[in-house]
């Protein structure tokens, strides 16, 4: 097993040659690590053109596993995602051919395009690590992670994702537009070639998996986890939210603060880990009511007042803070 140094270094390898193809967006790249590490899944959201697909391409080139891409479209079957079983004649026996969802990083492009029956084929690899065709259960391999993308702008031909769906991501990346310098780096690096197509293999999936598990000794302290649950139990209230966030929110924030405090070179978890994580693993969990968005209020600026307002641990005398 991994010790947390160790384990680190690995993260660290992943981190700066994915950056080589993702410029100037160090701290996407960093959560795409961070669901790695936590064996999560990741949901890539912006418009088209800034990074999306490479940056789930790079992790993947990056861990050296197996990867498969699914192109999610308005035809596109259940079947085409979990597999299906074809008779063979010659043994008199049904054998099952299996879908580009059993592996190991698994890309979901456009995965708003696809109708819900399809969308729905996901939900039982990406929550129990297995997939069940025709009453026979499959089980994905280790590590196992769906990389989605959507684009937040075209409606025409897209199917939204529902909440189940939505709850089952670690959490959302959002890249953004690249500044000037950024830009310019970006077209001098493509001059001859995509980076990407010498980007090297930094990590064997046995890494990965050791790395995961040396995540899970890093020290969370009760008040943190109280500080996690109040977090999340926040949102189930506040009066510009209809939906809050499900009991999954809580532990991811959990296990991200634990790998975040990893990365970063630590063995205990801070409460600022808590804080820097709260808007991409909460925000999309929640839903904001009508009339909060009538007023152009979205989910990240309720994420953030409400972690404004949560006293933060150790931070009052008094009060469920004091031990």
């Amino acid at each position: 097993m991994l010790e947390l140094d160790r384990a680190r270094e690995v993260a660290r390898d992943m981190t700066e040659n994915v950056e080589r193809v993702i410029i100037g967006k160090p701290h996407a790249v960093e959560l795409g690590i961070i669901a790695l590490v936590c064996q999560g899944h990741v949901l890539i959201e912006d418009v088209p053109g800034v990074g999306k697909t490479m940056l789930a391409r790079s992790i993947a080139r990056s861990a050296g596993c197996e990867f498969k891409r699914i192109q999610f479209t308005p035809d596109l079957l259940p079947t085409d995602v979990t597999g299906v079983s074809i008779y063979n004649q010659k043994s008199g026996e049904f054998e099952f051919r299996a879908g580009p969802i059993i592996a190991q990083l698994v890309l979901a492009d456009e995965i708003n395009r696809a109708t819900p029956k399809t969308q729905s084929a996901l939900l039982e690899a990406m929550e129990e690590r297995q997939v069940t065709v025709e009453g026979v259960t499959h089980p994905v391999p280790r590590p196992f992670m769906v990389m989605a993308t959507q684009n937040p702008i075209e409606y025409e031909g897209t199917f939204p994702l529902p909440e189940a769906q939505l709850d089952r991501f670690l959490l959302m990346i959002t890249l953004g537009y690249p500044s000037t310098e950024e830009e310019l780096a970006i077209v001098e690096n493509q001059i001859l070639a995509h980076p990407i197509e010498a980007l090297e293999t930094v990590a064997s999936s046995e890494q990965i998996i050791e790395m995961q598990e040396a995540a899970k000794r890093v020290y969370v302290d009760d008040l943190i986890k109280q500080y996690i649950v109040a977090i999340t139990q926040s949102t189930r209230d506040h009066p510009d939210i209809s939906l809050g966030s499900s009991p999954r929110g809580s532990l991811a924030l959990f296990r991200g603060a634990q790998a975040m405090a990893m990365i970063r070179g630590r063995d205990y978890a801070l409460p600022d880990d808590v804080k820097e994580l709260a808007i991409p693993m909460i925000g999309h969990r929640i839903i904001v009511s009508a009339a909060a968005r009538m007023r152009g209020t979205q989910a990240r600026d309720v994420v953030s007042d409400l972690v404004d307002r949560i006293p933060v641990p150790g931070a009052q005398v008094g009060g469920w803070l004091r031990r």
